[in-house]
């Protein structure tokens, strides 16, 4: 009897084959004669699914394999290393937890926990370290499979508390799924919520080094040459994890598990009290770091990445600063942009709005100059509709008491403003650096709080689609790496913009908005990825949500803020 076959089409090189039912991604990778340019595939697109190169197919099927270039193959390798670590120190140091944490700009942070007593850390030794790189290397050398399981969830349940990992085992249960996900990884059964890699010889690119009380787990950079990053210890980015940490304690928030908990209770409007008054404060805060200054500090310059919330903030401390007698002055940095066609353009030819060299840097540092000597001056007035740039706008002169305050992604730049003397400046870094833990080996990633923020704010405000956001987030985090990460250390004081309740809002306006996207879009399989996360997450009601006050900076993507825009 003839052998049923199926036909797969691969997108990579466009060729169709006709192969067996339950013939495996990687054995049709096998017949594939393609240029992977030295790379490893690690998972692919089966229909615009995800899937492991362990799926087998029984219907027809549009193929595309991935490598570290792409984002899900990123996203699989990183979670396989993880599951490696994981693995090589439950073989190691049983009496322990693991606990991966939030993400560096260099890596995933880790530390250890005794078994017995989660909220004790245990300090990572240079011993621990060594011991722990053989084995994981060991794994590696071993070409073990990453085989893919079915468990019930009281089955899912079990193994979770076998391993210590009460959070993970809790979150699974209220997630009510009679069947779970588990990967097996020489014996050890573990999820970290998506496909891994077929084999551990393809988590070959790594390392581990100490990092505060615990260690970074490096993998290789998001872009060419994918080399693994230089060590940074960046002092002011891991204080302000840990302030995050000490604000989730104070909500008695530890997981996404307890903050479902504090929802569903009907604890939602005070999670939202008690975040917006920690805000308040460290508005309040800064504001009294830059009256210390007074004397000296002339400009306030306020930075970060998209959707990180910087308008809100430069209008929250400008508030607090008219409370200590000082008088704001808000210049619009996006006012000093160059005639459109004087603009600079990339490597592909096209407009580089977001290079610094987009402004006019001349006029900018000219005009301050001018009006720290207290001359008066004519701001610019940009208009983007005909691309060109007039000085048109207001008259202005600093009088006693007054602080220009200016946000922008080049704001923490030292090219911006090179021609003022640094003791005049005060300068601010914002983003959304969330260390609420899903569990306790996988994090909350500020990128996709960011993300779904943006989402928000565009499909209310700029009548963008989710799917055009999503299109166009590559090209919006390419530009940070370049634009704002480098220069974030080079701030007085980092703002951590998020807060506890904000995802169970941004689930409520983001849900709908994702399953909009149809199956057919090339958005679909990161819109798919985004539902199974906020699958996880208890949405607040709208009257919860009408309690958010109007000085939020949450008010900046969902509407009814009191400031403008």
């Amino acid at each position: 009897m003839e052998t049923r076959k199926v036909r797969v089409y691969c997108i990579n090189n466009k060729q169709n084959y006709e192969v067996p039912v339950g013939t495996s991604l990687k054995e049709v990778l096998g017949m594939i004669d393609y240029d992977w340019k030295g790379m490893d595939v690690l998972a692919a697109y089966v229909n615009h699914d995800l899937k492991e190169l362990g799926f087998e197919l029984y219907l027809a099927a549009a193929v595309f394999f991935l490598t570290y270039d792409n984002a899900d193959g990123r996203r699989c390798y990183t979670r396989s290393l993880n599951m490696l670590c994981q693995k090589a120190c439950y073989d190691l140091f049983p009496e322990r937890i693991l606990n991966l944490t939030y993400h560096l700009p260099n890596g995933q942070y880790a530390e250890f926990k005794k078994a017995d007593d989660p909220s004790v850390t245990v300090p990572t030794t240079e011993d621990d370290l060594k011991k722990l790189e053989k084995r994981m290397w060991e794994l590696v050398n071993e070409d073990l499979r990453l085989i893919k399981s079915k468990k019930t969830n009281s089955e899912a349940c079990q193994t979770f508390l076998s391993h210590n990992q009460t959070s993970k085992a809790a979150l699974t249960k209220s997630a009510g799924e009679f069947f779970v996900t588990l990967y097996y990884l020489d014996g050890y059964g573990d999820y970290f919520y998506g496909p891994m890699v077929y084999s551990t010889k393809l988590i070959n690119r790594w390392s581990i080094s100490r990092y505060s009380e615990g260690f970074c787990i490096k993998n290789p950079a998001p872009y060419k040459p994918y080399q693994l990053p230089e060590q940074k210890y960046q002092k002011k980015l891991s204080d302000i994890f840990e302030e995050n940490r000490n604000w989730c304690q104070i909500v008695g928030a530890k997981d996404v598990a307890t903050v479902n908990e504090i929802i569903n209770l009907g604890y939602g409007k005070m999670a939202i009290y008690v975040s917006e008054a920690l805000h308040e404060r460290k508005f309040a805060k800064i504001a009294d770091m830059i009256n210390e200054r007074r004397d000296e500090v002339r400009l306030v310059l306020i930075a970060g990445p998209s959707s990180s919330g910087k308008t809100t903030t430069s209008k929250r401390i400008a508030l607090q600063m008219k409370v200590l007698g000082l008088n704001p002055v808000i210049v619009a940095m996006d006012d000093y942009f160059v005639d459109r066609l004087l603009t600079p353009k990339d490597e592909n030819g096209e407009y580089d709005f977001e290079s610094v060299y987009a402004l006019n840097l001349d006029l900018l540092n000219d005009h301050l100059t001018r009006l720290f000597n207290g001359e008066e001056i004519t701001l610019p007035k940009f208009d983007f509709t005909e691309g060109k740039s007039s000085l048109t706008g207001n008259k202005i002169r600093m009088q006693k008491g007054d602080v220009l305050v200016m946000e922008g992604i080049h704001a923490l730049n030292p090219v911006l403003t090179s021609k003022i003397d640094d003791s005049l400046k005060f300068k601010v870094y914002a983003s959304a650096l969330t260390t609420l833990p899903i569990d306790e080996n996988n994090y909350i990633s500020t990128t996709d709080c960011r993300k779904l923020r943006r989402m928000v704010r565009d499909f209310k405000f700029r009548g963008y689609s989710a799917e055009e956001t999503i299109e166009r987030w590559p090209s919006v985090t390419s530009g940070e790496r370049k634009n704002i990460f480098p220069f974030q250390e080079n701030a007085d004081v980092m703002f951590n913009s998020s807060l506890l309740y904000e995802l169970p809002m941004l689930k409520y306006y983001a849900e709908p908005l994702l399953r909009r996207i149809s199956p057919m879009s090339q958005a679909s399989i990161e819109a798919s990825r985004l539902l199974n996360f906020l699958s996880r997450i208890a949405a607040l009601t709208p009257e919860e949500i009408a309690t958010i006050p109007a000085t939020s900076i949450m008010r900046e993507f969902i509407g009814g803020s009191v400031f403008t825009y």
